[in-house]
């Protein structure tokens, strides 16, 4: 199965070709590719991405994230209905560790986001699934760049539910959007202080109705909050705000902040100089990723690997001594 080639493949070229163009079957058929683990693929992935390289990177990428029933399928479809209006070409990404399972939860962002997705101008891919978060987290990436290559400005890149995603969402994006409501319990309990550090805007969705007091009185505790922690590398100051994605309400101020930030970042030079640490990161993430995937995939470790659990189980070995004789074992295969 590992060296088995699809029929339907098309040469590299044709893929490249048709991404620069902005073909979003050729562009929706290369992420395919991208997210495959045949051998075939990964070779043909590897040269579509070298080529379209260059012509990526021209886009303002936007991670966002929230906690449970905060609307955000609702809001980033909102949001990427504003940004087709503003003229912009919109690209919005899904990624979910949990994908690896079962793919409802990101398959259902397309259906929920119906109207956005028959807009041309707006493209929605959900993220390709992967054994471990790095996994996912490098392949979103990689379709990035077909994305920006394609001529999308603006890429969307969503996480679902609230865990290590956002680590990784944050390390691929430039501006990072945390999604919070008010009036569910003691909101500043209910949001990790790993993720409130990583937000450079934080939105109190659903603020209408009998909302808008409790939403008012969230933006302030946001606001002391974020007063704690030190002055972001990026000289900017998180901003907090109120917005209702039902009502379209608030929503054109959250690109205006983005803007804002945008034109910062790029003036003291902190914009390029975090697109070049991620890039360094993500040489990294694969070097850690490819490394797993050949010692797993090593059959004598697998047999082996049986064995030492059932020693640990019994008390024979130590998981430490034990971890110790499979590394000494694989570097002895090379």
């Amino acid at each position: 199965m590992k060296n088995y080639k699809p029929k339907n493949r098309l040469a590299a070229q044709t893929y490249i070709q048709g991404i620069l163009k902005g073909d979003r079957v050729l562009l929706s058929r290369a992420i395919t590719i991208i997210e495959s683990n045949l051998e075939s693929d990964k070779t043909l992935a590897k040269e579509i991405i070298q080529a379209i390289l260059p012509y990526s990177g021209n886009s303002i990428r936007i991670g966002i994230t929230g906690v449970p029933g905060v609307g955000k399928s609702t809001f980033i479809e909102v949001f990427g209905k504003h940004l087709v209006k503003q003229g912009h070409r919109v690209a919005i990404l899904s990624i979910d560790p949990s994908s690896q399972r079962s793919r409802g939860s990101i398959l259902g962002d397309k259906t929920r986001m119906e109207e956005l997705a028959n807009i041309d101008e707006a493209y929605i891919r959900p993220s390709a699934s992967g054994d471990t978060l790095g996994g996912v987290a490098n392949k979103t990436g990689e379709t990035m760049l077909l994305c920006e290559a394609a001529g999308y400005d603006v890429v969307l890149i969503e996480t679902v539910g609230v865990g290590q995603s956002e680590t990784a969402v944050h390390g691929m994006t430039d501006f990072f959007l945390l999604l919070m409501l008010a009036g569910a319990g003691d909101e500043l309990q209910g949001i990790k202080k790993g993720i409130m550090e990583m937000a450079d805007m934080v939105v109190i969705n659903k603020a209408d109705g009998d909302n808008i007091t409790m939403s008012k009185i969230a933006k302030r505790q946001y606001q002391n909050a974020l007063h704690i922690f030190p002055q972001s590398e990026s000289g900017w100051s998180p901003v907090v705000s109120t917005a209702s994605a039902i009502k379209n309400i608030g929503i054109s101020n959250v690109w205006d902040e983005i803007e804002k930030f945008k034109k910062l970042v790029d003036e003291n030079g902190y914009f390029i100089k975090n697109r070049n640490h991620q890039q360094i990161q993500w040489m990294y993430n694969n070097i850690n990723e490819e490394l797993k995937h050949l010692f797993y995939g090593s059959k004598n470790i697998k047999e082996h690997l049986s064995v030492m659990e059932k020693d640990i189980v019994s008390a024979k070995i130590s998981p430490v001594k034990a971890a110790e004789i499979m590394i000494q074992e694989f570097k002895d295969s090379f």
